[in-house]
């Protein structure tokens, strides 16, 4: 079997991967251990999922001139294949993320607590995210089929 060569926007999707499971898993420790001396809709949260945004985007940036500096400057050229699989992740995730924002939608349509209205939100993103980020490793890994 060939070595399969990593180029710049495989990395960032693995990378991706990582900071989310890790960024969310945080966020849901915080939110849990909170949640064990108050009742779930009145567990503080919004720092907590400010924070552990906040901090996603700042590692990602950072993992991202890191591996830009270390892939060199053929690494992250893009080419027509990365624009099919960007394109690929993007479309196979957003249904994710419009039954989030339709969740949500129903939520404040019954009236919901802020609380759930923002975690389903927070959820939606966070799986999309993360199918985006997969589709992408395995559309590297085992090519883009046709549309």
């Amino acid at each position: 079997m060939a070595e399969h060569d990593m180029g710049f926007e495989e990395k960032i999707a693995w990378a991706g991967v990582i900071v989310s499971i890790v960024h969310f898993t945080i966020y849901l420790g915080v939110l849990l251990t909170r949640a064990a001396t108050t009742p779930m809709p009145e567990t503080p949260y919004v720092d907590a999922m400010l924070w552990s945004i906040g901090a996603a985007i700042v590692v990602m940036i950072v993992v991202s001139i890191i591996v830009a500096v270390t892939t060199g400057k053929d690494g992250h050229e893009t080419d027509i294949r990365d624009k099919q699989i960007k394109a690929r992740a993007e479309f196979t995730s957003r249904g994710l993320l419009i039954a989030a924002a339709l969740a949500a939608l129903i939520f404040a349509m019954l009236e919901l607590d802020a609380f759930w209205i923002a975690n389903v939100l927070y959820l939606g993103f966070f799986f999309s995210a993360m199918l985006e980020a997969i589709t992408k490793i395995a559309l590297y890994r085992g090519g883009v089929p046709a549309w």
